[in-house]
């Protein structure tokens, strides 16, 4: 296999591993990726792909919206994003989203 062919792969079994987590319990990114023992980058990158493939069968990603731990603010414009800060308030201290497969 080349090696475009084994990213695919890998990028494949991450999914599919995340999808299958998600299926056993509620997580935020960083439990994901502390748990299959991943980047925190990749789980990101890797939601919205989870969440098309899933929409396909009868499943569902549920979101849980990141919240500002300073003003309370949740209105995030891309829930599976990763914001670096509020724009209510500008701070940095956001809650991450919580995710689950229904």
């Amino acid at each position: 296999m080349s090696n475009g062919d084994s990213e695919g792969v890998d990028e494949e079994t991450t999914r599919r591993r995340i999808a299958d987590h998600l299926r056993d319990e509620d997580a935020t990114p960083s439990e994901l990726a502390e748990a299959l023992d991943l980047h925190l980058r990749s789980v990101y990158a890797s939601l919205s792909h989870v969440s098309r493939s899933v929409e396909a069968g009868d499943e569902r990603l549920l979101v849980v919206p990141p919240e500002c731990s300073n003003c309370g603010f949740s209105g995030f414009d891309d829930p599976l994003g990763r914001p670096s800060r509020c724009p209510s308030c500008k701070s940095e201290r956001i809650e991450e989203p919580v995710l689950r497969l229904d």
